[in-house]
């Protein structure tokens, strides 16, 4: 009897049609992200079927949280740190079933069209912050 390993290798292609231009793809940063502050159904999506995975919509945009240096969803009226936008998850995020804390990668640059933002954004909220995203709105 031999045992062989199975295995199965899954491919994301992000929707991406909210970025305006390539510009500030090259140099994104890496965050962690508090799946426990996003809403199912408009940050991200849970597995279907048999597949027990689910991800993070590509455009969602983030804020830091202060106290725990995690990054959750930008919301203007927030006081925790979230009210200042800091970017845009770059490509879809995958987790597990149970896992709340997922690894990203912030777009903190470059233009998008603030109609294809996933959950949407309201641009005449945006206030200035030295740490803010620079992003140009289309």
């Amino acid at each position: 009897m031999t045992i062989q390993p199975v295995s199965k290798s899954e491919y994301l292609t992000a929707n991406r049609e909210w970025l305006t231009s390539l510009h500030g793809t090259d140099s994104t940063v890496t965050i962690t992200l508090d799946l426990n502050l996003f809403t199912e159904g408009v940050h991200y999506e849970c597995g279907h079927d048999c597949e027990p995975y689910g991800r993070v919509l590509s455009g969602v945009p983030v804020g830091l949280v202060s106290e725990s240096k995690l990054y959750g969803p930008y919301d203007p009226e927030a006081t925790c740190g979230r009210q200042v936008l800091r970017g845009f998850v770059f490509t879809e995020a995958p987790f597990a079933p149970g896992q709340t804390r997922v690894p990203a990668a912030l777009l903190w640059h470059g233009s998008v069209k603030a109609s294809l933002i996933p959950g949407g954004i309201d641009v005449s909220q945006l206030v200035w912050h030295p740490r803010a995203a620079q992003v140009r709105f289309a």
